[in-house]
């Protein structure tokens, strides 16, 4: 097939995605709770992705399917008994003081949405610290004047880019755990308690992230990255061990995107200012275009220190909504992930020879990964092993074309930082 007719194509069956819904169900022995996703309208007859809970905790997700006319509480109750087995949590134990960090750039609208949830979660003891990052008008910081005054602290940071605007917000924290999490979600009420709490349980823990679903599934653009996986991890514990390699992820500790995203992430304080916080060459608004967080990830755990991915900390992610949108998404993701790479071995050269040496292994299981991915196939959002829809040939190309062009973006951003701080010392002087 020509590459034109290929395009229009894959064109015809991304428009051709419909609409699901999304809705969260709570088992409780007998009982269950069918309740709409945040900002979503009631549950009707048709597609709903669905979140199940069991004691309110996440345990998995389905796409069921509810006929017309029939009870979408007993129908999707009785797939979510069949497919979700019972689980045992143990208590979290009492979470440390933690702050919020909240990076932000002219978005007070969807801001204030993700700072209702925040205030509203369940956790004995937080601050909330907004940072407004190379803003061009004062809407932010009006909005936490005027609506959140006693409740937020207002941080601006004038140089570009979410690694500098992460940094900070470090700087400005008081908890002995920091949490980051972006504008555009809305936070389980036991989000932070579920994050924060397993510091207190283990004193060798550097970092935590976890679970992110979304928050709507309404345009094609939606449904087809959730199809893929979008931003979660699955719903299984893990912790990352430096001094135990995990012997799936051929290129540990380098294969930063495995252990989750910085949409819901945490450090213990101590340790992420002792490595430095994050890259500010690396992130969105900067020449690197991403990968911040992964930067992050790996600095804590080549320092000896533990990542643990949890699913009971979850936040409610608004993704992108067009095919437009995607494509920035994919190039930004392929440019991210090697400009990130390229900063940890620019700031720890010693981690070279470690790299070079998972590297054939790595790649390999890269490519069986990009198969899968590429291949059509069945699947339900939120299975987050299987595809319902074959991801464009076009995207993986774009993503392709930004790893090439990641290290170039990161040396580039580089420059600019350097530039930026040339100038504040020149208008300083003078």
């Amino acid at each position: 097939m020509a590459r034109s007719a290929r395009a229009q194509e894959e064109i015809r069956r991304f428009l051709d995605i419909g609409a699901v819904q999304v809705a969260e169900l709570d088992l409780d022995g007998d009982e269950a709770v069918l309740r709409p996703g945040p900002g979503s309208p009631p549950v009707t007859h048709g597609e709903v992705f669905v979140l199940v809970r069991r004691g309110g905790r996440p345990v998995g997700t389905l796409l069921g399917r509810v006929p017309e006319g029939t009870d979408a509480r007993a129908v999707l109750a009785e797939r979510a008994r069949a497919e979700c087995g019972p689980a045992v949590f143990g208590e979290p134990g009492e979470p440390p003081f933690t702050s919020v960090v909240v990076a932000t750039r002219e978005r007070a609208g969807q801001l204030a949405r993700a700072l209702d949830s925040l205030l509203a979660q369940d956790h004995p003891r937080f601050e909330i610290v907004v940072v407004d990052n190379a803003p061009v008008t004062s809407e932010t910081r009006e909005l936490i004047e005027r609506k959140y005054a006693e409740r937020v602290r207002y941080v601006c940071e004038p140089v570009p880019g979410l690694a500098a605007a992460h940094n900070a917000g470090l700087d400005a924290v008081g908890g002995e755990v920091v949490a980051f999490t972006d504008d555009d979600v809305v936070a389980d009420p036991r989000w932070l308690t579920e994050l924060s709490a397993p510091f207190a349980a283990d004193a060798g823990l550097g970092c935590c992230t976890g679970l992110i679903l979304p928050a709507r599934l309404t345009t094609p653009a939606q449904v087809l990255l959730e199809s893929h996986g979008g931003f979660a991890k699955g719903f299984t514990p893990r912790t990352y061990d430096p001094a135990h390699p995990p012997g799936d992820e051929p290129l540990f500790p380098f294969t930063a995107g495995r252990f989750g995203s910085g949409a819901n992430m945490a450090f213990r304080t101590a340790v992420l200012r002792s490595v430095g916080g994050f890259d500010p060459a690396t992130g969105a608004g900067t020449a690197a275009r991403g990968g911040d967080d992964l930067y992050g990830f790996v600095r804590v755990l080549a320092q000896g220190h533990r990542l643990r991915y949890t699913p009971y900390a979850l936040v409610w992610h608004h993704h992108r909504e067009t095919w437009r949108d995607l494509e920035t998404q994919a190039y930004g993701y392929g440019a991210g992930l090697t400009a990130y790479l390229t900063a940890v071995l620019v700031n720890r050269p010693a981690l070279l020879p470690a790299f070079l040496a998972r590297l054939p292994r790595g790649l390999a299981h890269a490519r069986a990964l990009t198969a899968v991915r590429e291949a059509e196939g069945g699947g339900t959002p939120g299975d987050h092993d299987v595809r319902t829809h074959p991801w464009p040939r076009r995207l993986s190309r774009l993503q392709r074309r930004g790893m090439l062009y990641g290290p170039a973006g990161y040396v580039k951003a580089r420059r600019a930082l350097r530039a930026t701080a040339r100038y504040e010392t020149a208008r300083g002087a003078g």
